[in-house]
């Protein structure tokens, strides 16, 4: 009896700890194919994950073509047809990248709303939201559809290093915005008190005079409306050399920001 009973024993401890090897061979392997798809969706360290990559960028061209031939005149009912086709297998395409980068994400509501995670989602929701409805005269949701085109910046190293050099030098482009806006409005008030009376239509309100200041701080100057008299020209002297620096400063504001991205880089690339 007690032989018998310590082979029942044997054979339980020995079925328990198979059972327990199979249950650490299958969660090695889950763990496995997570990290393969992983890395076949966020990286181009593989083989699949660069076929991955070119895939979708050759879709998106192939959406930005198909959205641009939808707007030409006189097309056939065929041909219309054949670009609803296009587009339906372009989202279809978008819409699983999405769910696996969202599936992929370490934190699922970091990715949803990251920047990349909002044009991915912008980049898809005009189809659906059209299911159903003609939204067709709503432009509105047909110019969502260029967000495809910002999807592109994911797979090229220098757009990403651009996209930290904005969050580098985030503060600093925040208030000069505001500087100048607040330069842009003393121009427009400036050019109406000295044009107003010799030009009352095109310096009607300061608001008509927005228009001029605009294309003059950014030194466009497209010369529809310009000043006459001696007090305005010379105004329009001092605005032009501040117009020099609202170009120039956040020029120089992103080239320092991308240097210093890409020792980032170099860093870790070390």
């Amino acid at each position: 009896m007690r032989t018998a009973s310590w082979v029942k024993e044997t054979i339980d401890v020995c079925v328990s700890r198979r059972l327990e090897s199979n249950a650490c061979v299958e969660s090695s392997a889950e763990r496995f194919c997570d990290l393969n798809l992983k890395q076949t969706v966020e990286t181009t360290d593989t083989k699949a994950g660069l076929a991955f990559d070119l895939t979708m960028q050759a879709l998106i061209l192939v959406s930005l073509v198909d959205f641009s031939i939808e707007t030409l005149p006189g097309l056939s009912s065929d041909a219309r047809k054949l670009l609803w086709l296009i587009e339906t297998a372009t989202v279809v395409a978008f819409t699983v990248e999405y769910l696996l980068r969202l599936f992929v994400a370490d934190r699922k509501i970091g990715f949803a709303t990251s920047f990349f995670g909002v044009i991915d989602l912008l980049a898809i929701l005009p189809f659906y939201l059209s299911l159903g409805f003609d939204l067709r005269s709503v432009r509105a949701f047909r110019l969502l559809r260029l967000f495809r085109i910002l999807k592109l910046a994911r797979y090229n190293a220098a757009v990403r290093r651009f996209h930290r050099a904005l969050l580098i030098a985030w503060e600093e482009l925040v208030l000069f915005g505001i500087v100048a806006v607040i330069v842009l409005y003393l121009a427009a008030v400036g050019i109406y008190h000295f044009e107003n009376e010799a030009q009352p239509d095109a310096f009607a309100s300061v608001f008509h005079s927005l228009w001029w200041a605009v294309a003059t701080l950014t030194t466009v100057g497209y010369g529809d409306i310009y000043p006459v008299t001696v007090g305005g020209r010379v105004f329009t002297f001092v605005v032009l050399i501040v117009g020099l620096g609202v170009v120039s400063i956040p020029a120089g504001l992103i080239a320092s920001a991308l240097s210093k991205a890409r020792e980032a880089d170099e860093l870790v690339g070390r």
